[in-house]
């Protein structure tokens, strides 16, 4: 991402000024601890820093609308809704949130909107930017009271793909304990990464 630091900086601050007025103060503090962590995240694993930021901030735009406007602002705009998201238009906000980053914040990069659109479900296969919006979001210093976060902050800064295959494994276990149904795009994540995970286990064994 080629860029103009200052233009870049001055478009960062009329973000963080429109978030300030649309999120409400925890989501706010949420959002900024995302940015940063994804800061972070993308020195460790040589990302671009910019695009990191920029989708840290932009990834929860559309958290703080009600359900209905979610789904509702999903189908004016013609956002694929799924079976699952009807039920619960709380997940939409990913997606919403890819779209207002492109309309309403003018973001053209196609990585930034994959990370802003796949950090709610995750992906298989996710590019190294998608991956660190992804844990970024999980990790941020905010979150307590999550089963082995500890762990998993520790990870994240030495295996990425290691730390989405926790991440995925906490959420499927969470949502198996509820009466909540399972997306399919998280299922998929978790089949691609639990592989990976037992092909690299596999492989270091062999190597042993």
């Amino acid at each position: 991402m080629n860029v103009n630091i200052f233009t870049f900086n001055r478009r960062l601050m009329y973000i963080r000024k429109n978030l300030r007025t649309i999120l409400d103060n925890s989501r706010y503090e949420h959002t900024v601890a995302v940015a940063y962590m994804a800061i972070a995240l993308a020195m460790k694993y040589d990302c671009d820093i910019h695009k990191a930021e920029l989708a840290g901030l932009l990834h929860d735009c559309a958290k703080c609308l009600t359900n209905d406007k979610k789904l509702s602002e999903s189908i004016k705009y013609n956002i694929p809704v799924s079976e699952v998201e009807k039920k619960h238009p709380h997940l939409l906000h990913a997606k919403l949130g890819a779209f207002y980053a492109m309309k309403k914040y003018h973001v053209d990069d196609t990585d930034v909107i994959n990370a802003i659109r796949k950090h709610t479900t995750g992906a298989a296969a996710m590019s190294m930017l998608e991956k660190i919006i992804y844990v970024a979001d999980f990790i941020e210093p905010n979150r307590s009271n999550i089963p082995n976060l500890r762990e998993i902050r520790r990870v994240s800064f030495e295996d990425i793909d290691m730390a989405v295959y926790m991440i995925l494994k906490n959420s499927l276990d969470y949502l198996n304990s509820t009466s909540l149904e399972l997306d399919e795009t998280t299922v998929e994540a978790f089949k691609y990464y639990k592989n990976l995970y037992e092909v690299r286990k596999e492989n270091f064994k062999n190597d042993n």
